[in-house]
């Protein structure tokens, strides 16, 4: 039986952030660097890290709202972060330069993911009900992919307010998007024909992020909600694989090791958690911080041997994943 992975704390920032540190992901290496770790805070600023010591190369501005979302372009050349001011900022990871500043409604940017070939983006659409999709060589809108109104509501009826999309996850072949709402649906689309599937449903409260397993032809979900539940959902025949319950607390954020072999989820209940899929159970937890865990997020490539978390008590922590 193969070994389950284990975590060892290796470096923690404290004061990382002025405020809550709300969102963390790692950008890829290119020819001339290794992997960085990029965190967006309440503090309005994006700050780019490099790893083990966790040594701030940057602290990029811009945004005049809290930042809720980081994401980062396949290439690792490019990055996007999204704040509570509606503006996604796109800039070289290297130069922090701007290349592109992608304006939408108040409350209409959240979660945002770059598909894996890199050439779309897509936003989490909050009040709009819908994920947006942004070519990344035009920086225009493309695409509007829309939650449809439950049977028998009229426009006028405010079911808007619950199909609020926090979080959205590309299939690792780029053909599906799913996002996840306020009101715990979980829904799926079809990208080519921009064609709206199906829902997943077991969530009854807040789905604040989703990730598929990295496996090229990967039909598995994993969502976490507010319930305190992860979900493994298989997007395609609609049901749920398995649930994982153990966080005393809404768990905020979920992510995969790029192997698919150990799941990782940060909660309010202020732990990070690492959960074996085959066991549907947590083999470890980690109490470095003493706020909430907004995110967490395994270092992409191999095996996955970094994982960060980021939290309420503004700090950052970085484990060896062995």
């Amino acid at each position: 039986m193969a070994k389950s992975m284990k975590l060892a704390g290796l470096k923690s920032v404290e004061n990382a952030h002025d405020e809550s540190v709300w969102t963390a992901t790692w950008v890829p290496a290119t020819g001339s660097r290794p992997p960085l770790l990029l965190t967006g805070s309440l503090d309005e600023t994006v700050k780019v890290w490099r790893p083990d010591e966790l040594d701030l190369v940057r602290t990029n501005t811009g945004h005049c709202l809290g930042v809720v979302s980081v994401a980062a372009h396949p290439s690792g050349v490019i990055a996007a972060s999204a704040a509570l001011d509606s503006f996604v900022r796109v800039f070289d990871v290297d130069t922090n330069a701007t290349i592109a500043t992608l304006e939408s409604p108040p409350s209409e940017v959240w979660q945002m993911q770059f598909d894996p070939k890199g050439t779309t983006l897509a936003v989490a659409g909050g009040g709009s009900a819908s994920i947006k999709l942004w070519d990344t060589a035009t920086w225009r809108l493309v695409a509007t992919l829309s939650i449809p109104r439950p049977e028998g509501s009229k426009p006028s009826e405010k079911s808007g307010s619950k199909k609020f999309v926090l979080s959205v996850a590309w299939s690792p072949d780029g053909r599906r998007l799913a996002c996840g709402s306020m009101d715990g649906t979980i829904s799926v689309f079809d990208v080519a024909r921009a064609k709206f599937l199906h829902h997943l449903e077991g969530h009854c409260m807040p789905v604040r992020s989703l990730v598929f397993s990295p496996e090229r032809d990967s039909r598995k979900l994993y969502s976490a909600s507010d319930d305190g539940h992860v979900h493994i959902h298989d997007v395609e025949g609609k049901a749920i694989i398995g649930a994982m319950s153990g966080h005393t607390g809404w768990v905020l954020s979920v992510d995969v090791s790029p192997d698919g072999e150990a799941i990782a989820t940060g909660s309010s209940d202020k732990t990070v958690r690492l959960w074996d899929f085959k066991m549907r159970a947590a083999i470890q937890v980690m109490s470095n911080h003493t706020d909430q865990v907004w995110a967490v997020a395994f270092r992409p490539g191999g095996r996955g041997d970094r994982l960060a978390s980021v939290s309420d008590d503004k700090s950052i922590s970085l484990y060896h994943c062995s």
